[in-house]
């Protein structure tokens, strides 16, 4: 390193001297730091070398290579290390470094976007350790720094000249900055500090209208990318009177624009009402409860105007989402909205007015007895739905709103058949979830949810339908199409369209859209598709078992347990090494742990015991891994379990464990009942119990021969038991057997002594003479060390 200094400087000179433009020197030079700079040491030379001003002459070049060199330099030097990053801010300025977000280059934006991600981790690390950086160096409340850093991308949020991707960077920034990662975390602060300085700036970026000049550049994730903020905005705050300030502040700025700022402030306004029913629906519905919102939003639907028409059917659909006021909008808006779709020219207006249909004819969800329209009418708006969907023709935006009527209308099991049997739609749908077109996931993922059945359907009571008839009650009723062979039939269809790629893609998809909500969804199909054993090959060869782990270690409790239990399936049926190749295996261990927790059900208790089984018996890194995940206690726990599935598959999976030093250590420890459990299981009448309780004994015996002679101690019904395994007809049983009595009559004289004194004896004179194999060697083992003890004497013949 002694030289490195002067490296850095010969990089720095030759990426600022301008007759080295664009050669391949300058590249060269370039990647050189970003790579010393992942390394901490050289990332300390970096910034001791004036590095921090350079790389700002570097910024300063407007050169689209040189800033991406400078921002990925930059993330090196403030990776993990928060007082080099509150001096980078103090040498750049805040500002200027949020700026470069606004830039028209895409990828110089993203850039950006990492650095500031890297820099807000820095210090919110540095707020929970006290103000200290790993050098030790105390750094004067870096909590303000945070601050300054989030109020200046509020302000970029609206500011005018920034480009649309620079501004969905910040808010995907704000998204990932601002909220609690846990409801554990008391502090929510920063959350509520952010809505009184700029929920305005938030709603004002949601409240946008695409094409008008003059007003913010966004593009079409943007209000999207807003709801989402606002929707974890609200979702974090603790109290009502917490609540009720949103509201004020949501309802006070929608009324500065819906009164007295004519037509295009009307507009703005129910934009914004749409925004907040995407994200936190109840603020959005307290907005639509304002007087005359909803009668500008009805009146509007009839507008001359395209743009005014697009607004307001937009707000319709969104508005329908609730029972009570979908029940409004039958009554009020269906006509409104079937003139709109039979007589408007426009497409992009038909296929909205369409969705405000599909989301109406689809409010009995998946009760086959509650239809909203005519028979018929659905399919015939699905139809209309898929053709738009495969139309090539028409842009990936508008496109995206018949893939949301789908998701409405897939309730109808009439509409997944058919759906799922056209490949061109499928195909179609595929292809757009790949897309630039993000705000479509969520819709992509809910039409698959309903395609596969996987929502949560408990089977009503039979007697409380009884009695609900009785009581002239409604009763849901089933589609006689959503039977089980049905759903069968749609899933192999699906997997067969390539749905697990799709999905994958959706699974890696770096974008705030791609919500909790969304990722348990996407975990709810993939638990469908592997739920028939011969399907699972399928899922693993397109890649689902490596989109699976993010999906188990992140999102909702529903959605991780859902994914977790797929994994478990995958990882039972498959050899887990090839399923999940490399590093990624080890990475399987924790979200199957998870499903040993007492609130999950017996089946994935079951499962999640059969996979680390499984596992166990791959290597003694994993095993270590499994041990470090504390999974003993809870697996010893179901060894204990009525169930005898349970009992079973966590005998077996201890019996893997028991190959690993710590846990053959637990059972050498004085007191403690788990060597008796094991011999008592070696005597059950349940076979495979017996099989995996014997060969723990075995594997246990044989490591830790300390252990044969306190296995007389822990029962008396020991020798029996032994017996009776020596005596099994089953092969597998009776090698266990004698695998242990060796063990036993090798460990100690006065062991061999009582079991030469008893029947075993006999026994192991008559195995010992039986056809070649395992068992014979083994009786035949056990007799010459007793002969060596002096216990018995050999016959006549010498055998």
């Amino acid at each position: 390193m002694s030289s490195t200094d002067a490296k850095v400087e010969q990089m720095f000179q030759i990426l600022l001297d301008p007759e080295e433009k664009g050669t391949e020197k300058k590249q060269k030079a370039s990647q050189n730091l970003v790579v010393l700079a992942r390394e901490d040491a050289g990332a300390e030379k970096i910034f001791r070398n004036n590095g921090v001003q350079l790389l700002q002459r570097l910024l300063d070049t407007r050169e689209t290579d040189l800033m991406l060199a400078a921002l990925r330099t930059l993330v090196g030097i403030c990776s993990d290390h928060q007082s080099r990053t509150v001096a980078t801010l103090s040498v750049l300025g805040t500002r200027r470094v949020v700026s470069i977000l606004g830039v028209e280059d895409h990828t110089v934006s993203l850039a950006a976007c990492h650095l500031l991600q890297v820099m807000f981790d820095a210090l919110k690390e540095g707020v929970k350790k006290g103000f200290r950086g790993k050098e030790g160096a105390i750094i004067v409340e870096p909590g303000r720094e945070l601050k300054v850093l989030i109020s200046n991308l509020l302000e970029l949020l609206t500011e005018v000249g920034i480009s649309g991707q620079g501004r969905d960077n910040a808010l995907t920034l704000l998204i990932k900055m601002v909220p609690r990662k846990s409801p554990k975390d008391p502090d929510n602060s920063l959350t509520l500090w952010v809505i009184d300085q700029g929920l305005k700036k938030i709603l004002q970026v949601g409240g946008s209208l695409q094409d008008p000049a003059g007003e913010l550049a966004v593009t079409a994730n943007s209000r999207m990318s807003a709801s989402i903020l606002l929707s974890k905005l609200f979702d974090d705050l603790k109290c009502d009177a917490e609540r009720e300030n949103f509201h004020r502040l949501c309802e006070s700025y929608i009324k500065s624009w819906f009164e007295g700022q004519g037509l295009a402030g009307k507009l703005r306004a129910i934009q914004t009402v749409s925004c907040l029913l995407q994200g936190p629906c109840d603020a959005g519905n307290r907005a639509l409860e304002l007087s005359g919102v909803m009668e500008s939003v009805i009146a509007l639907c009839a507008s001359e105007q395209e743009e005014e028409q697009l607004v307001a059917v937009e707000a319709l659909i969104h508005a329908a989402g609730k029972a009570k006021r979908a029940s409004f909008i039958t009554a009020n808006g269906v006509s409104l909205l079937k003139d709109l779709y039979k007589r408007s020219e426009k497409d992009s207006i038909r296929i909205r007015a369409l969705v405000g249909l599909c989301k109406l004819g689809s409010a009995g969800g998946t009760d086959f007895s509650m239809k909203q329209f005519a028979e018929g009418s659905t399919l015939k708006l699905a139809k209309q739905c898929r053709k738009w969907l495969c139309n090539e023709q028409i842009d990936a935006g508008t496109r995206r709103w018949a893939v949301e009527g789908l998701a409405y209308l897939t309730f109808d099991a009439d509409v997944k058949e058919e759906f799922v049997g056209d490949g061109a739609a499928l195909k179609a749908l595929f292809q757009l979830s790949k897309s630039e077109e993000r705000s479509v996931l969520f819709a992509v993922a809910s039409a698959l949810v309903n395609c596969t059945n996987s929502y949560d359907y408990e089977e009503p009571d039979p007697k409380m339908v009884e009695l609900a008839k009785y009581a002239k009650q409604h009763v849901p009723e089933q589609h006689p199409k959503d039977k089980p062979s049905f759903i069968r039939a749609r899933v192999k269809k699906l997997l067969a369209a390539g749905v697990v790629s799709a999905m994958t893609c959706m699974v890696k998809t770096e974008s705030p859209v791609l919500t909790n909500s969304c990722r348990e969804l996407l975990s709810r199909v993939f638990l469908a598709l592997v739920e028939e054993v011969e399907d699972r090959g399928v899922v693993v060869a397109q890649g689902g078992g490596k989109a699976l782990i993010p999906l188990a270690l992140e999102g909702t409790d529903v959605g991780q347990t859902k994914a977790a239990q797929a994994l478990a399936k995958l990882t039972i049926t498959s050899n887990p090494e090839m399923t999940f190749p490399g590093e990624r295996i080890y990475e399987v261990v924790r979200p199957l742990v998870s499903l040993l927790h007492l609130d999950c059900s017996g089946l994935q208790n079951f499962e999640a015991l059969m996979a680390l089984t499984n596992l166990a018996g791959i290597s003694e890194r994993l095993r270590q891994k499994i041990l470090k995940e504390k999974a003993v206690p809870m697996i010893e726990g179901y060894m204990f379990e009525e169930h005898e599935m349970l009992r079973r598959a966590a005998t077996e999976c201890m019996c893997n464990l028991a190959m690993s030093k710590e846990v053959q250590d637990l059972f050498e420890v004085q007191d403690s009942d788990r060597l008796k459990l094991l011999v008592l299981y070696s005597g059950e009448d349940d076979e495979l119990l017996r099989r995996a309780a014997a060969g723990g004994l075995a594997m246990l015996t044989s490591a830790r021969p300390s252990l044969c002679s306190r296995i007389p101690q822990v029962t008396t019904h020991w020798l029996e038991i032994v017996q009776a395994l020596l005596l099994s007809p089953n092969q597998e049983l009776q090698h266990r057997g004698a695998v242990v009595v060796l063990n036993m009559v090798e460990a100690s004289r006065e062991v061999a002594s009582t079991l030469m004194e008893s029947e075993v004896l006999e026994i192991l004179s008559v195995l010992a003479k039986g056809e070649a194999g395992p068992v014979a060697r083994a009786a035949a083992a056990c007799l010459a060390k007793a002969v060596e003890y002096g216990l018995i004497q050999p016959s006549q013949s010498g055998e």
